[in-house]
């Protein structure tokens, strides 16, 4: 499992670097729970042979694993280790007989750390309690003399001789007590005779070994009956179970079972919880006719790794019975490994030497076994390095020469990732800095406090189109049937961002379509699908533009090509190369269109002029010809081609004209088909007088052109 944070260390000042030198060692210390805040557990100075005030020098502090409370600090001044939090010894061990808590000693200047342990002791601070406010027991009158009745016994937070030691039964006529370990019974010493009496109450009374010492009292109220003579028998005196934390809500943990050997009501046996705490039945829950045990809540080892639960085993007319189920917790890796920032040295000059240490990292896994075990290394080609210190401790180093003229900082991604199988990976991009403020006052003060750091996402990643490929890569066209109907799922866009949060939500929109009204995408999905039923008349080959945008402030977006071809064969298809849509050539086509027309408008005024021009040549006697010249094609069009049906171009006619330089009355033209006969534009056309008279009739006073 990986977490990352970022450091930028600007470079260009002086800082102070320190060798680290590590001792190891435990220091161990004993003091009872609920002393005062301030109270002293001992004289670490003294003990570490220190100087007073070397500590304060050393910049010694507390430092605890993972988010566990910090009980003790350190008086600076005097060298003293003082409860700084409340010590309840039965939250944090209950009934645990040792209740250690483990603190670290850091000095950072040189760096060393002592793990110290403190050995809490119990102090008599509970009394014994009871699970019912009173005990209801069934006894048939025929039960003989020295038959016993099990009692719950009571339950004592403390431990050791603080715990309950002992059981006194108010004095009565038909009962004594016999008291043996946990187990407390009531001992009939005298038949019961329901005719004389049908109820007794007694009161039981626990105590514990404490001093001064504390006492618990419950009321035991019997009911005289007839026959029931048997109570309930479990299979097993203790049930074991093992479940792993990660068990989802409903799992049967194990099932007990009780029999009963009398008959009828006598022999219906029911269950329940004996003497448990609210939590345990919190997590647990009891079917009281099955004796299934299930789990109704989530568990977590970190939290608790065991439990241990009293089931009551009860007849249908009171008489019950014991047992125990031990529940163990296993580990599973679900806990990614967290990086806290020690020391770090912030601004560092340019001019330190490679191997220069900058900062002290510590990496914490709360798992168990082989997912505590932790690797860290730096992503990037930085001149920075881990070097492992001691316990998860690693000291970031240079190992290059520094120049600030031509990198002023560097944002350094340190990557922490457990031993777990599988290890698991974790981002929001987060780190915690202890920061230390201290005044200069004699003697010095200061207080801790934790900064969280959460790296926020910005929209800096545009969607990456998946499918279809860019365009370049692939040439993908989709087939669309010709029965497609209205709603039809034809094709899909698939896009991603790497962003994260409102940044990487993407919607999809058509841009531009050949057929707008044919073809929808979904906004969210980005699925294309049919508007309407396609027709004979819509156009074989279909082009989209869809674009697709994040939801960033401000968005982004990427653009693709989908190329549909609307047919139920490929063969029906000549070529597919002018498939894809091309603004450009589209333009193209309109201005050749344009063209087109504005020709074919000055070709047919040019027809009527002639055949004008030919009609009043025949009404005048003569026409004189100085000499023809071509006209150059840029005033007339050198070539012409004719539309036809199918839109296409064909080459059928082209024409040449000419006119007369030696004429102010006449503007006369010579039209030519374009065949054999046909000069380009830009040659002068020659022929003698005798090859136009054919056409326009005989000409007097010309000269041969």
């Amino acid at each position: 499992m990986n977490s990352m944070f970022a450091i930028v260390l600007p470079c260009g000042y002086f800082v102070f670097v320190f060798w680290i030198n590590v001792a190891h060692g435990d220091m161990s210390y004993s003091l009872s729970e609920e002393m005062k805040r301030g109270s002293v557990i001992g004289n670490i100075a003294k003990d570490l042979g220190l100087q007073t005030g070397a500590l304060s020098t050393r910049r010694a502090r507390i430092d605890t694993e993972g988010t566990d409370k910090r009980y003790c600090d350190i008086n600076l001044e005097h060298g003293e280790l003082i409860v700084a939090e409340r010590i309840d010894r039965e939250e944090l061990c209950g009934k645990k007989p040792s209740c250690i808590l483990k603190q670290e000693l850091v000095l950072e200047n040189p760096l060393e750390l002592h793990r110290i342990s403190l050995h809490v002791q119990d102090v008599n601070d509970n009394s014994p309690q009871f699970n019912e406010k009173l005990i209801s027991l069934e006894i048939h009158e025929s039960a003989v003399k020295g038959a016993r009745f099990v009692i719950e016994e009571a339950s004592d937070a403390d431990v050791g001789q603080n715990s309950v030691q002992q059981y006194s039964l108010e004095k009565n006529n038909n009962f004594i007590l016999a008291a043996n370990g946990n187990t407390v019974e009531l001992v009939l010493d005298k038949e019961l005779d329901r005719e004389k009496q049908k109820e007794i109450n007694l009161l039981l009374t626990a105590l514990d070994g404490g001093s001064p010492q504390r006492s618990g009292t419950v009321g035991i109220h019997v009911t005289v009956l007839d026959a029931n003579d048997n109570a309930p028998v479990f299979s097993q005196a203790v049930y074991k179970a093992s479940l792993p934390e990660n068990s989802p809500i409903g799992t049967v943990v194990t099932t007990v079972s009780a029999t009963d050997a009398d008959e009828g009501v006598n022999g219906d046996v029911t269950y329940d919880f004996g003497h448990v705490s609210e939590n345990v039945k919190n997590v647990f829950g009891l079917d009281h006719k099955t004796g299934e045990l299930k789990l109704i809540s989530e568990i977590d080892f970190e939290t608790v790794s065991n439990y241990d639960l009293r089931i009551k085993a009860k007849d249908g007319l009171g008489l019950s019975s014991y047992t125990k189920v031990t529940v163990h917790v296993t580990d599973v890796n679900d806990n990614s490994p967290v990086i806290y920032v020690k020391s770090l040295a912030n601004p560092i000059p340019e001019n330190v030497s490679p191997g220069t240490e900058v900062g002290i990292i510590n990496v914490q896994d709360v798992d168990s076994d082989n997912s505590q075990n932790v690797r860290c290394y730096i992503q990037q080609n930085v001149p920075f390095k881990l070097v492992p210190s001691i316990k998860n401790y690693y000291s970031l180093v240079t190992t290059g020469k520094l120049d600030r003229e031509l990198v002023s900082d560097y944002n350094i991604t340190i990557i922490a990732t457990d031993e777990g199988s599988p290890p698991l990976s974790s981002s929001f991009r987060s780190f915690k800095v202890q920061v230390m403020a201290r005044d200069n006052g004699s003697p010095p003060l200061s207080s801790n406090v934790t900064v969280s750091v959460f790296i926020s996402d910005v929209n800096d990643n545009s969607p990456q189109i998946l499918y279809p490929a860019p365009e370049g890569s692939s040439f993908m066209t989709e087939l669309v049937p010709k029965a497609a109907h209205g709603g039809s799922l034809v094709s899909k866009v698939i896009a991603v961002d790497a962003d994260s949060g409102q940044n990487a939500w993407l919607s999809y929109h058509i841009i531009k379509a050949t057929d707008p009204g044919l073809f929808s995408i979904d906004l969210h999905s980005g699925e294309i699908r049919t508007q309407r039923d396609i027709s004979e008349s819509d156009s074989m080959k279909q082009n989209l533009i869809v674009t697709v945008k994040d939801n960033g402030q401000p968005s982004l977006s990427a653009t693709c090509s989908i190329y549909l071809l609307i047919s139920d064969n490929l063969a029906e298809v000549p070529e597919l190369k002018d498939i894809s849509y091309d603004e450009k050539n589209s333009k193209l086509t309109s201005y050749l269109i344009i063209a087109l027309v504005s020709v074919s408008t000055f070709f047919l005024t040019f027809i009527i002029i002639i055949l004008g021009v030919r009609f009043c040549r025949r009404r005048k006697p003569r026409l004189l010809f100085d000499g023809a010249v071509a006209i150059p094609g840029a005033y007339l069009p050198p070539s012409y081609a004719d539309v036809d049906g199918t839109g296409t171009l064909r080459s059928t006619y082209n024409y040449d004209a000419y006119l007369t330089t030696g004429s102010r009355t006449s503007d006369f033209k010579f039209v030519s088909s374009y065949n054999d006969n046909t000069l380009p534009a830009d040659q002068t056309l020659k022929k003698s007088l005798s090859d136009f008279t054919e056409a326009f009739g005989e000409l007097e006073g010309c000269s041969e052109v």
